[in-house]
């Protein structure tokens, strides 16, 4: 997703354009026909055509780090990032002191989610120019990569002053303010992002998961079928319905009606094994009282006979 963001942003802003040229053996105008001819291919993103003509522009003078630096951004667009990189460093090393080869290089780096390189040449750039919206942008894709949502929400803030029409901006800010759980704030990113095109899906799937964590279920649910209606095969966003339909549900159940637990019956003494037990001890007993008894009889008479 980043990748397709950043390189149209570069296109639409018309970044890949005249760069400063370092003096050189060669002749000063050596390459320049090639170079101009490769500027229009990429503008027509005819990507393979321009690549063949700044790379003839590099073989007649191999000494301006601007055929470099555009040869690399064609390399971007036809994803051919190891590329891109070798050209955006020979070109820092041709001009170390120009802002956009440290941006393309940040660039390849976040493709790469290399976000410390990534971070280090936004920051260079940034020394070099210090009102280089892209470059503040691209520290800022490096800051959320790196999880410093309070830099990065800064920074896509100060992107935002600058470009307030750069949509793109308001939706990373709203992520960055999640990863620092300010809800609120995210929500009204979405929402604007939302009144500017309502029929925006990832919009509404990212403001209906923010309004799930935040317990909003309702919300979330309404969110999560506007965006079903607009692209019905979303198995991802069908799956947060049903989940936050199953909180919905959960939250909305009546409390569960305590049954009191019976007291355990205490067991009867009288069963007819205790019955039985007790005659035959009774009439143990009886017997044994007769057998004493006997041994015991006084005579009728005291006389002998």
């Amino acid at each position: 997703m980043i990748t397709s963001r950043i390189t149209t942003f570069l296109a639409t802003i018309g970044f890949f354009g005249m760069a400063s040229f370092a003096s050189a053996k060669e002749k000063p105008d050596a390459g320049m026909s090639e170079y101009a001819q490769g500027i229009q291919f990429f503008e027509k993103k005819q990507y393979e055509q321009a690549v063949t003509e700044f790379t003839k522009a590099i073989l007649a003078n191999g000494k301006q780090p601007a055929f470099y630096e555009n040869r690399g951004f064609a390399y971007v667009a036809l994803d051919r990032v190891p590329e891109a990189a070798a050209d955006f460093s020979k070109a820092i090393e041709l001009a170390p002191k120009d802002e956009r080869a440290y941006i393309g290089r940040a660039q390849v780096s976040l493709l790469q989610k290399n976000y410390e390189q990534a971070l280090a040449d936004a920051g260079k750039a940034l020394e070099l120019k210090a009102d280089n919206v892209t470059a503040v942008m691209f520290r800022g894709y490096a800051e959320i990569g790196l999880n410093q949502w309070d830099k990065a929400v800064a920074d896509f803030t100060t992107v935002i002053q600058k470009k307030p029409d750069d949509l793109r901006s308001y939706d990373r800010r709203a992520w960055a303010n999640r990863g620092l759980k300010n809800f609120d704030a995210a929500i009204a990113d979405y929402t604007l992002l939302l009144e500017k095109n309502p029929n925006d899906v990832e919009a509404l799937t990212k403001r209906g998961y923010t309004y799930s964590l935040m317990g909003q279920y309702e919300k979330a649910i309404a969110d999560y079928q506007a965006a079903l209606k607009l692209n019905p095969q979303d198995n991802d966003t069908f799956q947060r319905l049903q989940f936050a339909q199953g909180r919905l549900a959960a939250k909305n159940a009546p409390p569960p009606t305590a049954t009191p637990t019976p007291t355990p019956e205490k067991p009867s003494l009288i069963t007819p094994f205790n019955v039985g037990i007790a005659i035959a001890v009774l009439i143990i007993i009886a017997v044994i009282v007769r057998l004493v008894t006997r041994g015991k009889e006084e005579p009728t008479s005291g006389r002998i006979r």
